[in-house]
């Protein structure tokens, strides 16, 4: 199976995992490992940078890329200001950009997420930004010089899955950077479906943090990301309307009455 490549760093799984809503640290530091994952997101606003927290930061850390994110904000200027302060206090420049809409949905706002965009790689940001499953934003975010974009399978720890394949289908279309489905997962199955559509990774939290089996689901989900993308990769028949024979019709044996 081919790696992912993102802003030059290429990684191994292609399955990006939070950590948030775990019922213990044991259990996330479990799960991380089962999924196989090598990078995983934190979200700066929720986090407290000293004590337990910062302990926790500098375990992950040691075995795993960062992903700060601006969870938690509602305008460029906080999405921002927060992607400069993960900066400081992480030491990396990559972030995965949200701008929240509204509290109930927790769709996107484009027009303050395409300014926050702007603003971030114009100061030397790695961008992986959140968005809707809407190909002229994913593509106004690539032609910005974003190092992936995120479009969302279903709203944000829905578990509904892969809501509309056929948009996805056009954002890996018509974007040439990476493009990894965010948000929405609820079990392996929608993993699956969105590699097979050729997506290039999926980033996930509530499907394995609020299973009932964490670890197991961690497990599944790594499963389900290399069987899609293996399954891309080798090419489907293509689907028919009609039945087609699998054994030859030549040769048959003719019988005389």
């Amino acid at each position: 199976m081919s790696t992912l490549t993102i802003a030059g760093k290429t990684f191994l799984s292609r399955l990006i995992l939070g950590t948030a809503r775990y019922p213990d640290l044991k259990t996330m530091l479990e799960a991380l490992e089962a999924s196989g994952t090598q990078m995983v997101t934190v979200a700066l606003r929720r986090i407290n940078l000293s004590g337990d927290s910062e302990s926790l930061v500098r375990l992950l850390k040691d075995k795993f890329q960062i992903l700060p994110n601006t969870a938690g904000c509602y305008t460029a200027k906080e999405a921002v200001l927060t992607a400069k302060l993960s900066r400081e206090a992480l030491g990396t420049n990559w972030i995965k950009l949200e701008v929240i809409g509204d509290e109930e949905t927790l769709f996107p706002d484009v027009p303050e997420l395409l300014k926050a965009a702007e603003e971030l790689l114009a100061n030397g940001f790695v961008v992986l930004p959140y968005s809707n499953d809407d190909p002229v934003t994913c593509r106004k975010l690539a032609d910005m010089g974003c190092a992936a974009v995120m479009p969302l399978g279903a709203p944000i720890g829905s578990g509904m899955g892969i809501r509309n394949p056929y948009n996805l289908q056009i954002i890996r279309e018509i974007v040439k950077i990476p493009v990894i489905v965010d948000a929405g997962v609820g079990t392996a199955s929608d993993v699956a479906v969105a590699m097979e559509l050729g997506c290039d990774g999926i980033l996930l939290n509530s499907a394995v943090a609020e299973a009932e089996h964490p670890v197991m689901m961690a497990k599944a989900m790594k499963l389900a990301c290399e069987a899609g993308r293996l399954a891309y990769e080798a090419g489907r028949i293509p689907r028919k309307l009609y039945a087609q024979a699998s054994s030859p019709m030549e040769g048959l044996i003719e019988f005389k009455l």
